[in-house]
């Protein structure tokens, strides 16, 4: 189910977070989409269980609600297909995204590498037809979500690992979600300053 780059319309991402902690303290978290709204609501507005999980959380099957920074939304759901507790799992996903996403958990001392590979066509109407020109623009909205998660995953494991009720209450909350009216304002200068070098690029040329 891998994405072919030829397709304009097709994305492969791999992103790395680098966190403290432990492979089973992030596998915990990131095995747990229905606390994905909880920890990473930037991204995450609603997760619904179609299917409960078999053995390792494979057969889990849920349905989300998600955005990032530009002003549209993405309905799509994905089924856990392969588990490797604590170090990853895979995923199938459908819906606005056709694809499939592989976590991958490792330990180096003190701290967990996170690795996720990510090769989807996106199917939504409105990024389908505009991948060709603004395919860029997707991927950075796409890096901002992920960038997103990982100081969340951050702020969760902090959470999750303070001794005390103080500390825990001194631990910030997650960033939320980018409203609509700041998202379309990002948005309408980044295609600006995509506009923009794009015409110097032809002065240059010619």
């Amino acid at each position: 189910m891998s994405a072919p780059r030829s397709e304009p319309h097709a994305y492969r991402f791999v992103t790395r977070w680098r966190v403290p902690g432990t492979c089973g303290e992030v596998a915990d978290i990131l095995g747990d989409p229905l606390s994905l709204v909880h920890w990473w609501p930037a991204v995450y507005l609603a997760v619904e269980q179609l299917t409960p999980p078999g053995p390792g959380g494979v057969g889990r099957r849920v349905r989300l609600h998600t955005k990032g920074w530009l002003p549209y939304t993405l309905r799509w759901e994905f089924e856990v297909v392969a588990s490797n507790y604590p170090h990853g799992f895979t995923l199938d996903a459908s819906g606005d995204f056709d694809g499939r996403g592989i976590w991958t958990i490792s330990q180096d001392g003190d701290l967990v590498d996170v690795v996720y590979d990510w090769r989807v066509r996106v199917e939504k109407p409105l990024v389908r037809r505009l991948s060709f020109a603004l395919k860029p623009l997707f991927e950075a909205n796409h890096r901002w979500a992920m960038a997103q998660g990982e100081g969340s995953l951050k702020l969760e494991l902090a959470r999750r690992q303070a001794t005390s009720e103080v500390r825990r209450r001194e631990i910030p909350p997650p960033p939320g979600p980018v409203t609509y009216t700041a998202a379309a304002l990002v948005g309408i200068v980044a295609v600006a300053g995509l506009g923009t070098a794009y015409l110097m690029l032809r002065r240059r040329r010619f």
